[in-house]
């Protein structure tokens, strides 16, 4: 029987020095998608894949779905897209926002944008999509890819940020990417099968404010992107633990 599940590849902030950063890998149908692209995601999947008893690597994934551009959710996607192009031989599928899909170029093009047509060759100048192949998500429909039906909500954060409900298999996984609080958001997330939220401090969700919510809510979240000092085992709220395989 089909289901959707995934492995929780890392739970940290940007500062976390005891955790990968926050990002998961799902799977429907055979079909894996990548949330996220912390960097260096490659260790990251093959640690959680033989933590979860999964195999990972980069020819698994049919795409990344990305909700912003913060280094702690995006710096994967250099070496991501590297690797497909050159040991893959295909483009990098990204799933995004079309504000985000517009700014990624800018976050890479430093690196990216030329490369020598061999050993003191010819240098020959790149363009995003001739390393990505980009599918736009939408704000007022589902966007369909493989098994996967996307949904997206804009959040509050520095800079443009989306949170995503992801359907297949007949269940709804919701994910919050990085916001501040936001009770418009929780009601949109909340009619998921399971909710993955972020608590931290500063421009982030308050642990306190998700702790207040409703024990039904509370049931089928789980929480990530928290600090390294967070008490993980006084939480009123499942915390997500790096490396573990979980059926939505």
């Amino acid at each position: 029987m089909s289901a959707l599940r995934f492995v929780c590849l890392g739970t940290g902030d940007a500062f976390s020095a005891r955790w990968y950063s926050s990002s998961l890998a799902i799977e429907a149908d055979g079909a894996w998608l990548l949330f996220d692209c912390p960097h260096p995601i490659r260790k990251i999947l093959r640690e959680a894949g033989e933590s979860a008893g999964v195999p990972l690597d980069i020819d698994r994934f049919a795409a990344v779905a990305l909700s912003h551009l913060h280094a702690d959710h995006a710096s994967g996607l250099e070496g991501w897209a590297f690797y497909s192009r050159f040991l893959l031989n295909r483009r990098a599928v990204v799933l995004t926002h079309p504000e985000v899909a517009e700014a990624l170029w800018g976050h890479l093009s430093a690196s990216m944008g030329s490369i020598l047509s061999g050993p003191g060759g010819q240098r020959i100048a790149c363009e995003r999509d001739d390393y990505f192949d980009i599918h736009l998500l939408d704000e007022t429909a589902p966007v369909s890819f493989g098994p996967f039906s996307i949904e997206c909500r804009r959040t509050l954060h520095h800079i443009p940020t989306f949170a995503m409900r992801i359907h297949a298999a007949g269940r709804c996984l919701a994910l919050s990417a990085d916001t501040s609080f936001d009770p418009g958001l929780i009601d949109w997330l909340s009619s998921a099968d399971l909710i993955v939220h972020e608590t931290n401090v500063g421009i982030h969700t308050p642990y306190e404010h998700l702790a207040a919510l409703p024990a039904d809510l509370r049931q089928k979240m789980r929480l990530t992107h928290y600090p390294d000092d967070f008490d993980t085992s006084g939480s009123v709220i499942e915390p997500l633990e790096q490396g573990r395989l979980y059926t939505v």
